[in-house]
């Protein structure tokens, strides 16, 4: 499964950031989110055990959502991540040795930019999407003067303080798809809190359509 084939399937262009995620609550957080039709989830590196939740929700869900790992930050947790099964990439950095390696193995690549110069490193190493990182810093008029000379193929994703109330502001300025974290979800949450998140998340993204 790739994210090319969710997004075409109708899926919502949402990444949830499950920063924190135990090996123990990981499936049944990956069920709630998927339930409410989230179907990109996000383990960063510096969870406890990542690579256990990675692979343990991929066995579950591989066939309903693109799983993997973020702020992967050198090329042998590129390997580990792979090796586990993941299959999307996520960096908060532009690293073209990271980028490559994960080019190389197959994996859905979502690195991290904040200038034009590291965007265009990042393509160069192999990246059709890109991430905006910290996006509301920046904000979506930045998104939009960037755009204007990134290539037309590459999808640009907002991380970092964005939300519910404002994918629409994203999307707006012409970004594909927004990851999302501490307003989703942080160590600790319910379950049921975060499932009703994830439902208003997507119904945010539906006014937008």
């Amino acid at each position: 499964m790739t994210l090319d084939d969710l997004l075409a399937a109708g899926a919502p262009p949402i990444c949830a950031i499950l920063r924190g995620l135990k090996p123990v609550e990981a499936l049944d957080m990956s069920a709630a989110l998927i339930e409410a039709g989230i179907r990109i989830l996000e383990i960063p590196f510096n969870s406890p055990e990542p690579l256990k939740s990675i692979a343990a929700m991929q066995a579950e869900f591989g066939d309903r959502a693109l799983i993997g790992g973020g702020t992967v930050l050198s090329v042998e947790a590129v390997q580990n991540l792979h090796d586990a099964g993941g299959r999307i990439m996520v960096t908060p950095n532009t690293d073209p040795q990271v980028i490559a390696r994960g080019a190389h193995l197959g994996l859905e690549l979502l690195p991290g930019f904040m200038t034009p110069s590291e965007a265009f490193a990042a393509i160069k190493a192999g990246a059709r999407r890109i991430k905006l990182f910290p996006a509301a810093s920046l904000g979506p008029a930045y998104v939009k003067a960037v755009k204007d000379v990134l290539p037309k193929h590459v999808g640009v994703w907002a991380v970092g303080g964005t939300g519910a109330d404002t994918i629409g502001e994203w999307l707006a300025a012409g970004c594909e798809g927004i990851g999302v974290g501490g307003a989703l979800y942080r160590p600790g949450d319910s379950v049921a809190a975060v499932r009703e998140r994830a439902v208003e998340l997507v119904a945010a993204w539906r006014r937008t359509l």
